[in-house]
């Protein structure tokens, strides 16, 4: 039996050898990961104005992306908005095998839960900005799940994972940059 075409797909892109980054871009990457570091551990708030405006309209878009699947949904589509483009964009990257790509989209994907664990610290607080007319999805989940009282708890812990994950993605482009230089190397006459 031949298998089902994506898997087979997926078969090809694994095999395929990463793209080795030039040197601008490697330069670029590696500023931007360093100042992006700089600029959340100094900056009281954290608020990164283009970025974090683009990961509010994903998520406003999320509630309406969701909404036709059920209450829960719709209300946490916010959230989830906020974490899909950033996964397409880690998806597609990955599919090219491009390794700044990869990183960069899964930095976006972190910065992504680090405001989101911030939302979910608000929700017994209520003291973020939200439009008027709208509720802050968070209580509103919190309390459905009935665990509003440990709203900063579980924020501490998407927090947690949002810089695991936004260094071990720095980390892990610099691996396979240093990897593919050996291989470069290796293969030079």
């Amino acid at each position: 039996m031949a298998a089902w075409r994506p898997i087979a797909r997926l078969r090809q892109v694994h095999t395929r050898p990463w793209l080795r980054p030039r040197p601008a871009a490697w330069l670029a990457f590696t500023g931007g990961c360093l100042l992006l570091l700089v600029v959340l551990l100094l900056d009281e708030d954290g608020f990164i104005p283009v970025l974090d405006h683009a990961n509010l309209a994903f998520h406003e878009a999320g509630h309406f992306f969701f909404r036709p699947f059920g209450r829960t949904l719709h209300v946490l589509g916010g959230s989830l908005g906020q974490l899909v483009f950033p996964l397409v964009v880690v998806v597609l990257f990955w599919s090219r095998r491009d390794p700044i790509g990869v990183a960069t989209g899964w930095i976006w994907f972190s910065e992504n839960l680090r405001y989101i664990a911030t939302y979910m610290a608000d929700a017994r607080a209520r003291m973020l900005p939200i439009p008027k007319g709208t509720h802050h999805d968070w209580t509103t989940l919190f309390t459905w799940w009935g665990v509003l009282e440990h709203d900063t708890a579980i924020a501490a812990v998407v927090h947690f994972v949002s810089w695991a994950g936004m260094i071990t993605s720095c980390l892990w482009a610099a691996w396979r940059h240093i990897r593919s230089r050996r291989q470069a190397e290796a293969n030079t006459p």
